[in-house]
């Protein structure tokens, strides 16, 4: 498409390596020469016809650049001037004339020789090369509008020419664009094709300049508005002077209140250093508004208000009585407390963790603590807690950071020894924000928390004097690491009795000033309470129970209003049913007829332990063990060994020993949506399928519970005041426990274990000797029962045991 014709020449000339600079034809360009090389090359070129090859090259920081360190296109120039300076550089004025690639350089004495091949185009004139002129020089009209660094007039009478090669090159000189992209226009020897490419660079570059401009115009709008904000407070500050309310008022209360604070030296060096920075701040910029809320944050909390502790122990222990009924560990542990208090100046906060199901009274524990040693009482629910920030806090880059909960509950108590509630700390968990069991780690570690770091703050606090309480229903979803920085007490779900005397004392009192009543319009007798314990609630705690009263206070409440403040009634066992209904749960289980495969086990759970009733039926097959009842693995595995166990004692249970060939055996543990876990069910399960293929009946007064080996072991288990609680809440006063057992009879109250009687075995076949309503057949013959230790209950309390 392009009317240029090419005629090739080479020529051996001086050469000289130039830096940071592209000389385009017909171009005047000056320059200083300083290297021995090109002082040579130079003096070389005057002395001849005063023609020297310059070409650019790579990395201008090479001192003296090797042939395949230059670019291979350079120009040919007439040396025009040269004036030599005092430093021995010569300062040299050059003419591009033409255009030539490199074919080979030499040394020759100190300086490069290069053969140069010189193409030469000529351009015949047509409609499409004009054009192309035509666009270029308007595109650079453009540009030279668009840069500043550019004199208008002198640019537009420079490309005012008729030829495309001097146009060409005229423009790309004048550009403003880096070395690369300049040898890039050097190397196009064609004056059509650069053209085209020119065309292309200025449309590129004007759309550049025009951005720019746009940024420039907005960046000045904003410099303007501002410029009038800072006008304007100025002007507010000179009208509030003249007012008489100084300038700084502000400024010096924020420090003396700095001042007054008590921060430690660290801590009030960045507070001055924060105000400093706020003083310098526009009012009303993004900037002010964090600095002054992070100043708000440091002077609220706390750094040397503290409460003036009660260390009289015996106003401590009545306090603790008045509140709660029993739980005398957990009382003794908090009057220790206190008294090391007395004898220590200072001594580090406790870190305590209250463990048990719900109801228990673990939350109003904490209350009660922060009463009996009069200070302030905060509390923080961690339930589905899942983001590391809610304990440490956001960095204040972050738009709308806050503090974390722990500094945010140190405002709210106003104190630095305050009574800390950690509720539900078992009930955390973690994702890819982070995990803040974690980060509890520091809060509670009596070694670190003095120098506790929130990210909003970025400064250490003193969390030593805190009293931290947790709570949690169970350990397992606990962390280890974080088990291990608490003292765990644990609180065990309440008796028959001790639920009666919690009624009387503080439920009933509760409900009735709830309910707008007094004890004139209604009296409830301990055989009512033990009613609605037996009947209309299964639970560890007294939530329910408090729940019951409260249903039967807003009935009566109903018949007050109707008949008047006078009218009184007397809720007795005989008239609950009127109140509250069909009862929810039956009393007992003792007195319903022994059946052959059907066992009572204990569970624990959550919320306190339970009933497990487990059945076992066999018919007709090939020998399938079959499980039903949504039953963890470890659950499954038991069952599998109790089998095993059966199979291996066939002989004692009058069995052929391939009696299992033939037979089907299903095991179903009831309420089958209720997921259950756990070896503790193995004797349970094993004397089931024993009750089962012998078919003697087990004894439906007995529960039991303990893990199963294979050669027939019984090894202890978990949770045993639990158990015992569900078994006597269920009116099985008999139990079948393991031998290694035996010593936690301890933490069991008193008269628990006079109203039971419990048996402590190590074999299975001690288990099904108590537990099966006949005897086995050939069991007496292969296996001598010893080491069987019941403990039977006083002979006063004969009436409630089941022997």
């Amino acid at each position: 498409m392009t009317q240029s014709k090419e005629k090739f020449e080479t020529k051996k000339l001086p050469m000289m390596p130039i830096r940071d600079v592209v000389i385009f034809p017909y171009m005047m360009t000056p320059f200083v020469v300083g290297r021995e090389s090109s002082v040579h090359a130079l003096e070389e070129a005057l002395a001849a016809d005063k023609k020297i090859f310059l070409a650019t090259q790579h990395d201008a920081s090479i001192d003296e650049p090797k042939a395949n360190e230059i670019y291979q296109v350079g120009t040919i120039v007439n040396i025009v001037q040269s004036l030599k300076l005092p430093d021995g550089n010569i300062k040299v004025l050059v003419e591009g004339i033409e255009r030539g690639k490199i074919l080979q350089v030499t040394d020759s004495d100190g300086y490069m020789q290069a053969s140069v091949r010189v193409a030469r185009y000529t351009t015949e004139t047509n409609p499409q090369i004009e054009a192309g002129m035509q666009r270029v020089t308007g595109l650079f009209e453009q540009y030279v509008k668009l840069c500043q660094s550019l004199n208008y007039e002198t640019m537009i009478a420079a490309v005012r020419m008729e030829d495309p090669a001097k146009l060409t090159d005229t423009i790309s000189a004048n550009l403003q664009l880096s070395i690369e992209e300049k040898q890039e226009l050097l190397e196009i020897f064609d004056p059509a094709e650069r053209l085209t490419r020119i065309a292309d660079v200025l449309d590129i570059e004007i759309e550049k300049l025009n951005m720019d401009r746009t940024i420039q115009s907005r960046v000045k709008r904003q410099m303007e508005r501002a410029q009038k904000e800072y006008y304007l407070n100025e002007k507010i500050k000179a009208i509030q002077k003249e007012l008489g309310r100084g300038e700084k008022s502000e400024f010096d209360e924020l420090k003396k209140k700095i001042e007054a604070a008590g921060m430690p030296k660290e801590v009030k060096d960045k507070a001055i250093q924060e105000l400093k920075k706020l003083e310098a701040m526009p009012p009303m910029s993004a900037e002010s508004t964090v600095s002054r809320n992070y100043l708000d944050w440091l002077l609220a909390v706390p750094w040397k208000k503290r409460s003036k502790e009660i260390r009289n122990i015996g106003r401590a222990e009545k306090v603790l009585n008045e509140d709660h009924y029993g739980l005398e560990k957990i009382k003794e542990r908090i009057l220790e407390f206190l008294a090391v208090r007395q004898l220590v100046k200072n001594p580090k906060g406790s870190i305590l963790c209250f463990v048990g199901p719900p109801g228990v009274g673990k939350t109003s524990l904490g209350m009660s603590i922060a009463k009996a040693t009069g200070r302030k009482f905060v509390r923080m629910s961690l339930g589905g807690v899942r983001d590391e920030a809610e304990i440490r806090g956001h960095r204040r880059t972050y738009i709308g950071a806050l503090p974390g909960q722990i500094i945010q509950m140190m405002k709210k108590a106003g104190t630095k020894n305050p009574v800390f509630m950690l509720d539900e700390v078992d009930k955390m968990s973690m994702d890819f924000r982070g995990d803040p069991s974690a980060a509890l780690l520091e809060v509670l570690d009596p070694e670190q928390n003095f120098m506790f770091v929130d990210h909003y703050l970025d400064v250490e606090y003193d969390l030593s004097q805190v009293f931290f309480v947790a709570t949690a229903n169970v350990m397992h979803t606990i962390p280890p690491a974080l088990q291990d920085r608490m003292e765990v007490l644990r609180l065990h779900g309440y008796t028959e009795p001790e639920k009666v005397e919690i009624a009387k004392q503080f439920l009933v009192i509760k409900q009735l000033a709830q309910a707008g009543l007094t004890d004139k319009n209604v009296k409830f007798t301990d055989d009512a309470i033990t009613a609605i314990i037996r009947s209309y609630t299964r639970e560890a705690g007294v939530r329910n129970l408090e729940r019951e009263i409260g249903n039967v206070c807003r009935k009566i409440a109903r018949k007050v209003v109707k008949e008047g403040s006078d009218y009184k009634i007397t809720v007795t066992g005989e008239n609950i049913n009127d109140f509250l209904g069909v009862i929810k749960f039956r009393d007992t289980l003792a007195n319903e007829k022994s059946e052959v495969g059907l066992v009572t086990g204990l569970a624990w759970t959550e919320v306190g332990g339970s009933i497990l009733t487990t059945e076992v039926t066999v018919v007709d097959g090939k020998g399938k063990l079959t499980l039903t009842g949504k039953l963890g693995d470890v659950m499954q595995e038991s069952a599998q060994a109790a089998m095993s166990y059966v199979r291996s004692r066939a002989n004692g249970l009058g069995l052929p020993r391939d009696f299992y060939r033939n037979l089907d055996i299903h095991v179903h543990v009831p309420e089958g949506a209720i997921p259950k876990d756990g070896p503790s069910a193995g004797i349970t399960i094993a004397t089931a399928i024993a009750s089962a293929l012998s078919k003697i009946p087990v004894r439906r007064d007995i529960a039991m519970t303990g893990e199963i080996t294979l050669r027939g072991k019984v090894l202890p288990i978990g949770g045993l005041k639990e158990k015992l609680l569900a078994a006597h809440r269920a009116g099985l006063f008999e139990v079948l426990l393991p031998k290694d057992n035996e010593k936690d009879l301890a933490e069991v109250p008193e008269n628990l274990r006079k109203e039971m009687k419990m048996h402590f075995v190590d074999t299975m076949d001690q288990v099904l000797k108590i537990a099966l309503e006949g005897p086995l057949p050939q069991m007496l013959e292969e296996t001598p029962q010893t080491g069987i230790t019941p403990i039977t209950p006083q002979p006063a309390e004969s009436p409630a045991t089941h022997q």
